[in-house]
């Protein structure tokens, strides 16, 4: 009978690896033995998968970096977890599609960022990227005789408005103490208003009513008496309206020279509840 062979196995030793050792394995196909030769190296490793993931699709740098992801999405608020060291009011960019977004609400582990977009796009796990700015508008003269929306993106076929001078949205109203005191008339063009009750420039005066009462009329009339009257720059904030009556409106102006003076910002029913949100602090942020 034939005998059995033993085999001897050779047994490897594994060398302790230090940072600045690279191991490279090669087989022995002979011997069937593995040697370990260390060879110096330095690499310099991101164990955290979100950073390698974005170093691959090379979006931002690693160092100056501060990513959350999203935990839901609800009602055009989404819950994002892991921006640690944002900001209320600050702007971020939700998802690849770089939504714009705004924090509200800062808790201990998790943000309420409000989405000026559509928010269907996105969905839990997104990234969400910080970009260490408060939420602002673009001021400039050319503003005047334009639409824009509740972000100041124009919306009226024409050029982009490009500024140098970026102004915050949430902003602390000027106190009594300092304000001017209010001497100079404002004229409606409207008999009844400016003989019974005066209104100041500077003055607060709110119109209320029923519907298809003819507020937005006091609102237009005042609007073209301007032109006959005074110079007050005037900010018309269309929130909820179609978007014929805006356009209705625009052409109504223009018409009659009036939007020369006049900046129309537009929230109109079809846009989202946090763009009609975010449009009247845009026209008190332009009108300050």
């Amino acid at each position: 009978m034939a005998k059995k062979k033993n085999i001897n196995y050779t047994e490897i030793k594994n060398k302790t690896k230090t940072s600045d050792q690279l191991v490279n394995k090669t087989k022995n196909k002979n011997k069937g033995e593995t040697n370990i030769s260390p060879k110096s190296a330095n690499i310099k490793v991101n164990k955290n998968p979100i950073i390698r993931k974005l170093n691959k699709i090379k979006l931002f740098d690693d160092e100056i970096l501060e990513v959350g992801t999203i935990v839901s999405v609800k009602d055009g608020v989404a819950q994002v977890k892991g921006l640690k060291s944002v900001t209320s009011g600050e702007m971020v960019f939700l998802g690849y599609l770089k939504i714009k977004g705004m924090v509200l609400s800062l808790e201990q582990k998790i943000v309420s960022v409000v989405i000026f977009g559509n928010d269907t796009l996105l969905k839990q796990d997104d990234m969400v990227f910080r970009t260490f700015a408060i939420m602002s508008i673009a001021l400039s003269d050319t503003l005047f005789g334009r639409v824009i929306d509740a972000l100041g993106n124009t919306i009226d076929g024409g050029l982009n408005i490009v500024s140098s001078i970026q102004k915050p949205v949430d902003t602390k109203a000027i106190g009594i103490i300092p304000r001017e005191s209010i001497n100079e008339p404002m004229q409606t063009g409207i008999k009844a208003i400016d003989s019974i009750t005066p209104i100041g420039c500077g003055q607060r005066e709110l119109i209320i009513g029923d519907r298809q009462t003819g507020k937005t009329t006091i609102a237009i009339d005042t609007i073209l008496s301007q032109k006959k009257y005074g110079k007050m720059f005037c900010i018309y904030v269309a929130i909820g309206q179609k978007k014929s009556t805006v356009a209705q409106i625009y052409e109504s102006l223009k018409k009659r020279s009036a939007m020369k003076n006049t900046v129309i910002v537009s929230a109109t029913s079809s846009e989202s509840a946090t763009l009609q949100f975010l449009a009247p602090y845009s026209g008190c942020c332009i009108g300050e």
